[in-house]
């Protein structure tokens, strides 16, 4: 199956550098790499390009306006963009653990989507990382915060990975699914706007439909570089979106990917 690895990025260009650095050394190389850019500058442009000509990675660069925080939409269109019969996504400052693109194959199954985990970098291992431009990092590692999840183990994984359908600890920065379960639910919602709650509100109709949830324990590790925490201004209006989807049980958004692709058209 060909598999699409998607990125968000918003102006940090020397995470993202890292970032794709760390896709090169994959054990398994992504089909292509699409960067779902919620309107950076100029910097991260030249970076993509960059990659684009010296890399083998195949890179495609999804760019929208800078009109505030839109990261629902910003993802619509990288799916719209994307080939892929199976979707990873991740965040622009998530360094991936060479073996991440291979572990998310072995636990992709169909009628099923996976969440997997992520370690924290503190504030000072962050700092060292981008100025060594460090790939390599592991459960001895200093400086992170929650180090068990930096254990690589394929027994570890069989054993604790599990099904389950409740929302807590719903991340898209390491999230997978079939293209097709995705589209069956118009994709994100575009009516989230502002920080928070646009991954939850997606897996939610994704369960609405019949897809359930694995999650990944002790493989699909990424390591997650510090950075200050985005403002939450409309984090109370899209609980209101996510609740109501909750409550009637919606599993199609009226402005997802059709709205974008109407659009782009």
């Amino acid at each position: 199956m060909r598999l699409s690895l998607i990125i968000t990025t918003y102006n940090w260009p020397e995470s993202l550098e890292l970032v794709l650095k760390s896709i090169e050394n994959q054990t398994i190389i992504p089909d292509e790499v699409v960067i779902a850019d919620d309107g950076s500058a100029f910097e991260t442009q030249e970076l993509i390009t960059e990659f684009q000509q010296d890399s083998e990675l195949n890179i495609i660069h999804s760019w929208q306006e800078d009109i505030g925080f839109r990261a629902a939409k910003s993802r619509n269109k990288a799916i719209l963009k994307s080939i892929g019969d199976y979707i990873i996504l991740i965040d622009g400052d998530m360094i991936l653990h060479p073996e991440f693109i291979q572990d998310h194959i072995d636990h992709a199954k169909m009628g099923y989507f996976s969440q997997g985990s992520r370690v924290l970098l503190s504030k000072d291992i962050t700092k060292k990382v981008l100025h060594k431009q460090q790939l390599i990092i592991s459960f001895f590692s200093n400086g992170l915060k929650n180090r068990k999840n930096a254990i690589h183990s394929r027994l570890l994984s069989i054993i604790f990975s599990n099904k389950t359908n409740y929302l807590r600890g719903i991340r898209s920065c390491n999230m997978a699914f079939y293209r097709q379960d995705c589209l069956n639910i118009n994709g994100f919602n575009n009516e989230f706007e502002g920080w928070g709650r646009e991954d939850s509100e997606f897996v939610v109709r994704l369960q609405n439909s019949g897809v359930k949830r694995r999650n990944i324990r002790f493989n699909a590790i990424q390591f997650h570089l510090w950075h200050n925490e985005n403002k939450k201004v409309s984090l109370d209006r899209n609980n209101l979106i996510l609740q109501n989807t909750i409550n009637n049980h919606i599993q199609w958004c009226e402005t997802g990917i059709n709205s974008v692709k109407s659009n782009e058209s």
